[in-house]
């Protein structure tokens, strides 16, 4: 109908502005100082992480406004991106200079009784799938296979998040199909794909990276889109999709992820 494509366009422009704002004022303030915003890239060039948190408060704005949802469920997709944020960002943090990767790597050293960042991450993102599937969801394996998708489209971005602009790039383009589709899928895809948009430049250009941060909330966001189009076949599909691919990447590269 008109008026939810009217309506997916303002939940795109919602994303797109609190991203960009979000982006610009970061890089002039840097809260707490470079050495918190700054990282080496693969190239060794020096970038910042400000479009991460920018990404994150995007996504969870353009999601809290997507039009066809319940408010309930607008609050759940928003709060899954944040968390999803939280998680990364602690990990971009806490984890700096840690080459530990991977599942195996993390529980190994659970295993031997040391508690990582990225152990933590897997966690936080996780449990906040899982309490947004809660809510996204009413019955019990609808609401576990919701959890799977949204912390493992989280998992697929961070994955693709290896080069300037290539997550960026993974988002816009997983979230095509989304866009294309009607109902409530459409403004909530919206958000994740039109915060990437805006920043995908600075990325590509190496000025800002998402890291973490960015990657789990673009990822979450797309992942709640794909629990608003689908049913429990459907959620099952994506399911078995994104497990297998963070189990192969986890066999081929256990320093990954």
């Amino acid at each position: 109908m008109p008026w939810r494509a009217a309506g997916a366009r303002r939940g795109a422009g919602t994303a797109a502005l609190v991203a960009r704002g979000a982006y610009e004022a970061l890089r002039r303030t840097r809260p707490g100082g470079r050495a918190v915003w700054e990282r080496k890239n693969h190239a060794g060039r020096t970038v910042d992480l400000c479009s991460g948190p920018a990404a994150a408060l995007g996504t969870a704005a353009g999601i809290g406004t997507a039009p066809g949802l319940p408010a309930r469920h607008r609050a759940a997709g928003s709060l899954a991106v944040l968390a999803a944020a939280a998680c990364g960002a602690y990990d971009d943090v806490a984890g700096a200079g840690d080459p530990r990767r991977g599942f195996r790597a993390h529980l190994g050293a659970l295993r031997r009784g040391e508690v990582t960042s990225g152990t933590v991450k897997l966690a936080g993102i996780g449990a906040a799938g899982l309490a947004a599937g809660m809510v996204l969801e009413e019955r019990p394996l609808d609401r576990a296979l919701a959890a799977v998708v949204i912390a493992g489209s989280a998992h697929l971005v961070n994955l693709l998040d290896v080069r300037p602009g290539r997550a960026a790039a993974a988002v816009i383009a997983l979230g095509a199909g989304g866009l294309l589709r009607g109902g409530a899928a459409r403004g909530v895809c919206a958000a994740p794909v039109a915060a990437a948009a805006v920043l995908a430049a600075d990325d590509i250009g190496e000025r800002t990276m998402l890291g973490d941060t960015g990657a789990h909330a673009l990822g979450a966001g797309l992942g709640v889109a794909v629990v608003a189009a689908n049913g429990r076949a459907g959620l099952a599909f994506h399911a078995a999709v994104l497990t297998a691919v963070a189990l192969v990447a986890d066999a081929r590269n256990p320093q990954s992820g």
